[in-house]
C-alpha cells in the first residue's frame, strides 16, 4: 500500500468527532453549527419546595418557548480513585508509622477534594443552526439568551475557549487545562523565527 492510501485513511480528532471547526461563538458541524449557553446552575437542595417547583417551572417554560434547543449536563470533577487506590496499597506495604500516617493523611484530604467536588455539574443548552443567514444570527442567539435570562436564569453564550474547555471535559474529564492549544505544542511556536 502507497504511503498516500495510508494517510488518506487517518483521521484527526476532530475529524473523528465530527467538528469541521470551532468558532468564536459555535462548534461547526456537518449537521449545523452548535452554540452553546452556558447555565450557572441554582443550588436547589438550600431552597424550599416551591422553590424547587418555580425552578423546574421556569426550564419548561425555556423549553417549551425554545423548540429547536438541546441540552447536555457534564460530570466537570475529576477521580481520585486511582490515587487513593495506590495509597491504600502503599500503607499496606510502609513500615515506617510516620510515612503510614502521611499516606492516610493524603488519601484523606483526596477524600475531601472530593466531597467538595460532588455538585461540580455544568449545564449547556444547545441550539443547532441550519442554514441561517450570516446577518440574522446574532439577533437570533441574542433572542434566545433573552428568553432564558428572563426566566431567571444565569446565562451566557460559551466562547472558543469556553468550547474547547467543553469538549474537553466530555471526551476526557479533563478539568485541569487552563488555556487549550489549537495544535499540541502550539504555545510554543515564536512566529516570525
Amino acid at each position: 500500500m502507497s504511503r498516500k492510501k495510508k494517510s488518506e485513511g487517518v483521521q484527526s480528532t476532530r475529524q473523528l468527532m465530527g467538528i469541521e471547526s470551532i468558532e468564536d461563538y459555535c462548534i461547526a458541524t456537518r449537521m449545523g453549527d452548535l452554540v452553546f449557553f452556558v447555565i450557572k446552575p441554582t443550588n436547589i437542595s438550600v431552597l424550599p419546595d416551591s422553590g424547587v417547583t418555580a425552578r423546574i417551572y421556569a426550564l419548561l417554560n425555556v423549553v417549551k418557548g425554545l423548540a429547536e434547543i438541546e441540552m447536555l449536563a457534564l460530570n466537570s470533577k475529576e477521580s481520585f480513585e486511582d490515587n487513593k487506590r495506590f495509597y491504600a496499597s502503599r500503607m499496606e506495604t510502609e513500615e515506617l508509622p510516620a510515612l503510614r500516617r502521611l499516606l492516610e493523611q493524603d488519601g484523606s484530604h483526596l477524600d475531601r477534594i472530593q466531597a467538595l467536588m460532588a455538585s461540580a455539574r455544568e449545564f449547556y443548552i444547545i441550539v443547532r443552526l441550519r442554514n441561517e443567514k450570516e446577518s440574522e444570527v446574532f439577533p437570533y442567539l441574542s433572542r434566545i439568551e433573552k428568553t432564558i435570562k428572563d426566566n431567571g436564569f444565569s446565562v451566557a453564550r460559551a466562547g472558543e475557549q469556553e468550547l474547547k474547555r467543553m469538549l474537553g471535559i466530555y471526551f476526557e474529564q479533563d478539568v485541569t487545562t487552563e488555556q487549550y492549544e489549537d495544535y499540541d505544542g502550539d504555545r510554543w511556536v515564536i512566529v516570525g523565527e
